[in-house]
């Protein structure tokens, strides 16, 4: 029986839109089908979302150093562009802590107190990781931006999480930001905590408890927006704004218009590489969240297609005066547990927020800035996953040293290069995996025609004379030397004389020259000691470089038709009929 509110089913393309359209612009596949059954679900998530959206964006575009409303014009502008071209139908578009603490530590000092120029500064900054997104579609990159592995992101995620909640536990206390880094703050803050100010401390304590409270029994809910609703309403009634309380002050009403943020370009290459790094991050933090959703409602998304829908949600943002966005996991879980079935649900987020700005923005001049740090604590503690940290450390100590080096990275040079020293990290864990491989001596697996590390599986059958091994990695310029000394090694270890070396090239997508060369090596080597060398089971890839180089013909031709077992059992049969007339011979001999 068919499920009526199924919204897995494939879509069916109008006649009058050619397909090509489709692919550029996904809402054209989706909103043809919407089905009625999903609009209330969606209308409910979208709802959710604003009422998740309004304090958490006031508090990054805190973080970020611009006034409150410019967190929710990114909400609301960004959105709308993303439902355009995503292929993600839960993820929700915003600012981000970790691109908030960034844009604040990059831009602050710049600007230098002129807050015209910081925010012009912060759209333009957007506008750069649009351009970028834009770029990377063109040239169809989205597989080279996915070297930040997740293990990577869990280390700098909790080290961003630590020091974004640096920047925040001053305001707290009610005493002034100061340090650079992580562990600067902190000391500050010890420092100076005979000048905490009472009042905030009760305020900040109170709106903690219920957060946490809230987090705890009240999953999902807006209890946010309670929190800052309540502090507006107590703050006049107390009479506390007289304890030197700081408030969020006045906030404007209406949308803002739309234009193209123009800087100097004195200022450009300064920006250039904060924009790289939230392009970087944005892209990263927005797959891995769409993709932890899709495959709980499996569905899959189109990584090329997120670039442009991600960059078109940073063109919009920097119009409307708004800095860097991505698809945050605690955002889209919001939207995702509130129940949306499809990304109108971002729609319908927007207009409650247009709303929200254009008519309610007087309840929201008393909200202490206290009340809003402890969102952003609360908000970014949930990336500090320290049974994470330690299933990894049990599970790979290799991958918990690089997650740790992220982490650790971030809190002593900041998030900017913290993200730097990520990618690095990433990629030097990557050539280390390939500079090293692993090389199996293989034994057939009994009762089958397949082989497997017999190291590994010791009931693997091994053969008289016949040495087979497989490289678990291409075969490139900078591990060919690590390849032959391992082989070498495993060799000598053998204890019958080899009499036929073959090598398995099937995990082997691809060699360069010296990889070529390598095996042509190895050829000499072996006949110079009477031992006949094989390769089976190439790539084409593989074939075309040995042919190219006019090694295949040294190593006796290679062909997609040479499989391992063949080999194996050309070798066994050889092998018989020597022993057979071995045995002839000297049964000859005796009767003689």
């Amino acid at each position: 029986m068919e499920n009526k509110d199924n919204n897995t089913a494939k879509p069916v393309y109008p006649a009058n839109i050619p397909p090509w359209y489709m692919l550029l612009f996904p809402v054209l596949t989706w909103l043809p089908q919407y089905r009625q059954s999903w609009l209330f679900r969606d209308m409910i998530a979208g709802i959710t979302l604003a009422a998740y959206a309004i304090p958490v964006a006031m508090a990054y575009a805190g973080l970020a150093g611009l006034s409150p409303e410019i967190g929710i014009y990114c909400y609301i502008f960004s959105c709308l562009a993303y439902i355009v071209f995503a292929s993600s139908r839960h993820l929700a578009i915003g600012p981000t802590a970790a691109i908030s603490l960034m844009v604040a530590g990059v831009i602050g000092p710049m600007a230098d107190g002129n807050a015209a120029l910081y925010a012009t500064m912060a759209a333009f900054t957007a506008a750069m990781v649009a351009i970028m997104y834009l770029l990377a579609w063109i040239f169809r990159l989205s597989t080279f931006v996915n070297f930040i592995s997740e293990t990577i992101l869990l280390g700098f995620k909790a080290g961003a999480a630590l020091s974004i909640i640096s920047t925040q536990i001053p305001r707290l206390f009610g005493l002034p930001q100061s340090g650079e880094h992580f562990f600067d703050r902190i000391y500050n803050v010890i420092f100076r905590l005979a000048d905490a100010n009472p009042a905030v401390m009760m305020i900040s304590f109170a709106a903690l408890l219920l957060l946490i409270l809230g987090e705890k029994f009240l999953p999902g809910r807006p209890v946010a927006l309670v929190v800052l609703i309540l502090s507006a309403i107590a703050i006049p009634l107390t009479g506390l704004s007289a304890q030197d309380v700081g408030v969020i002050g006045t906030v404007p009403s209406g949308l803002p218009g739309l234009s193209f943020p123009l800087i100097s370009t004195q200022y450009i290459e300064g920006l250039l590489e904060l924009a790289f790094a939230c392009f970087l991050l944005s892209y990263v933090e927005s797959i891995a969240a769409a993709r932890t959703l899709a495959a709980q409602h499996n569905y899959n998304i189109n990584p090329q297609q997120e670039l442009l829908a991600l960059g078109s949600a940073n063109l919009l943002s920097a119009l409307a005066h708004g800095y860097p966005v991505a698809g945050g996991l605690s955002q889209s879980a919001v939207n995702e547990r509130a129940g949306a079935k499809t990304s109108l649900s971002l729609l319908f987020a927007s207009i409650v927020l247009m709303v929200a700005v254009c008519f309610l923005t007087g309840w929201l001049d008393d909200i202490p800035e206290a009340v809003l740090a402890a969102i952003v604590i609360v908000a970014v503690s949930g990336f500090i996953k320290v049974s994470d940290f330690r299933a990894l450390k049990t599970i790979s100590p290799p991958e918990f040293n690089v997650a740790l080096a992220a982490f650790l990275s971030v809190l002593f040079l900041g998030i900017l290069k913290g993200v730097a020293i990520s990618v690095i990290v990433s990629l030097l864990f990557l050539l280390r995996l390939i500079a090293n491989p692993h090389v199996s001596v293989l034994g057939r697996i009994p009762g089958t025609s397949r082989f497997s590390d017999a190291k590994r599986h010791m009931r693997n059958e091994r053969f008289s004379g016949l040495f087979l091994f497989r490289v678990e990695a291409p075969l490139l310029y900078f591990n060919v030397g690590t390849i032959r000394s391992k082989l070498l090694q495993e060799m000598e270890a053998e204890i019958q004389p080899v009499k036929l070396v073959v090598c398995d090239l099937s995990t082997s997508p691809y060699i360069d020259v010296s990889g070529a060369r390598l095996l042509a090596q190895l050829e000499d080597d072996l006949y110079k000691q009477g031992i006949d060398f094989r390769v089976a089971e190439a790539h084409a890839e593989v074939r075309e470089m040995l042919r190219a180089t006019a090694i295949s013909e040294l190593l006796g031709g290679v062909s997609r038709r040479i499989a391992l077992a063949d080999i194996v059992e050309d070798y066994e049969r050889d092998m018989k009929r020597q022993q057979a007339r071995k045995v002839m011979r000297e049964s000859g001999d005796d009767n003689e």
